[in-house]
């Protein structure tokens, strides 16, 4: 558990560390709200595990003040299980975005109802086994994970049963000028919030608005938590930031994809529900403060979505990840510095005159 005024470092390896399967995120969200909790004038979660900090303006009644929303989600792919055999062999299928083509031969921990965790490994044939050596994988009913227990009886009896999730249990390392690990999509944007969150408070930044820092839940089976919040807070301006492709490695398109590379500089993404008035004032920040900015297009499927829906003029940063939905995703340092930068020189050029005039007020 990260403590109260832990450092940046320790906040990142034990956020990103710790697990947060999809529609069972507490633990993950626990290590972030005690992390925010010095920076945040208020700290609250919903019924089904969002949770968000607010603090306050500075100008204008409490009761009339503007609401900007930074936001980004908490949830990591993960798997369900269906059915566990008579031999005790567990069959799953996918919670979230999980790629059958990287599970067999992985190391897993199964999630009981509990609380416990118990290893497991997705099985794999022996490649001398197999009638075609260049079997390209099963589908997810056909893959297995195997806990080391020789029956349905002595995996109950460890609080095995459907329904529990599994995730991969890798960790977070630094290889070179990169992050690694599973689950930077997208516990990364919620470190780079809660720094934003952070950075505001000790440099004493005054807000003419409320800032509502938002970490979601669920956004990997749809959009779920953003849905549900964007609707309860009914926002001026919401600015996400979730991950894009790093397009800077074999087997990308780039007439497909665009051309994305680590080490430049977030991404704004394009997309209908991004508002281009936001956009055209992130690039004119941007600019202003010389911070790299790229670009790429997006599609209608990630938390800006849901506050689209609400009518709040959203738009996203999109932070370059190579390996996306597997076990060594990596997001490049200075990416992550220079968005929560980013984030703070909006905030800071942000007034209620310039959202009401995206508000079209």
């Amino acid at each position: 558990m990260t403590r109260v005024n832990a450092s940046k470092e320790e906040f990142l390896y034990n956020y990103l560390n710790e697990y947060a399967p999809v529609a069972q995120e507490t633990r993950g969200q626990e290590v972030w709200k005690q992390y925010m909790l010095p920076y945040v004038d208020f700290l609250h979660n919903d019924a089904y595990g969002t949770s968000y900090g607010i603090i306050k303006g500075t100008t204008g009644s409490q009761k009339n003040s503007n609401k900007v929303v930074i936001e980004a989600h908490c949830d990591e792919i993960a798997w369900i299980i269906t059915n566990i055999e008579e031999d005790g062999m567990i069959r799953v299928r996918q919670h979230g975005g999980s790629d059958n083509m990287i599970a067999p031969s992985k190391t897993v921990l199964v999630h009981t109802h509990a609380g416990d965790r118990i290893p497991g490994v997705f099985g794999w044939p022996a490649i001398h086994t197999r009638a075609k050596r260049k079997d390209l994988g099963y589908a997810d009913h056909e893959l297995w994970v195997d806990c080391g227990y020789s029956s349905l009886e002595a995996a109950n009896e460890q609080g095995i049963e459907i329904g529990c999730l599994i995730t991969f249990d890798d960790q977070l390392k630094e290889m070179g000028d990169y992050y690694v690990g599973r689950a930077l999509d997208n516990k990364i944007g919620g470190y780079i919030i809660a720094e934003v969150a952070r950075r505001i408070h000790e440099r004493k930044i005054g807000l003419p608005y409320d800032l509502y820092i938002v970490n979601s839940v669920q956004e990997e089976v749809g959009l779920f938590g953003a849905k549900k919040i964007a609707k309860h807070l009914q926002a001026d301006l919401a600015l996400v930031t979730d991950v894009c492709h790093n397009t800077a490695t074999p087997k990308m398109d780039l007439a497909k994809h665009g051309p994305v590379k680590g080490g430049k500089g977030p991404s704004l993404e394009y997309a209908s529900q991004n508002h281009r008035g936001i956009l055209n004032m992130l690039k004119e920040v941007a600019a202003d403060k010389d911070i790299p900015l790229q670009h790429h297009v997006g599609s209608y499927g990630n938390d800006t979505v849901a506050f689209f829906l609400e009518n709040t003029p959203t738009a996203i940063l999109g932070m370059p990840l190579k390996y996306m939905h597997s076990t060594v995703e990596m997001a490049h340092k200075e990416d992550v510095e220079t968005c929560i930068e980013l984030y703070i020189e909006f905030l800071k050029a942000l007034t209620p005159e310039k959202i009401d005039k995206i508000n079209n007020k």
